[in-house]
């Protein structure tokens, strides 16, 4: 099976992380277990990043330009990191929590991967809910 592709627009005030959980909840409806974020960007009126292992995310005041934006879909969730630079160029970067809300647009392209499902479950290595990768048909 080939890769599809599914390209969306966010407008002002959007939830990056909450519209793409939506949008896969429709996706998955439809019966695509796994996809990626292939292209994003945009503006963003506000973020908030989790930074590497800290518990909690931390809020990055706007204007911001959404610079790259990367992660993996599925049921359970998406795991996103992101990076935005503020009016100085100052760049942050970080794991996409709730919070980071379109100001003008983010333009997405998401790759759908037929033939895959992606899922997450806990690693006692880790400690976090990991990617666990199913591909049927090569079972």
């Amino acid at each position: 099976m080939t890769m599809q592709v599914h390209v969306l627009r966010l407008k002002p005030a959007d939830d990056l992380r909450g519209a793409l959980e939506a949008v896969f909840r429709e996706l998955h409806a439809g019966g695509v277990r796994a996809a990626c974020v292939v292209s994003a960007v945009g503006s963003l009126s506000a973020a908030v990043l989790r930074y590497a292992d800290q518990p909690r995310g931390e809020a990055v005041a706007g204007p911001l330009e959404l610079l790259t934006l990367s992660g993996t879909l599925s049921a359970d969730g998406p795991h996103l990191h992101a990076s935005v630079a503020n009016a100085q160029g100052e760049v942050r970067g970080g794991h996409v929590m709730r919070g980071c809300t379109v100001r003008t647009t983010a333009e997405i392209v998401l790759a759908l991967l037929p033939g895959w499902e992606f899922g997450r479950a806990p690693d006692e290595a880790t400690g976090f809910q990991e990617l666990v990768i199913r591909n049927p048909a090569k079972s």
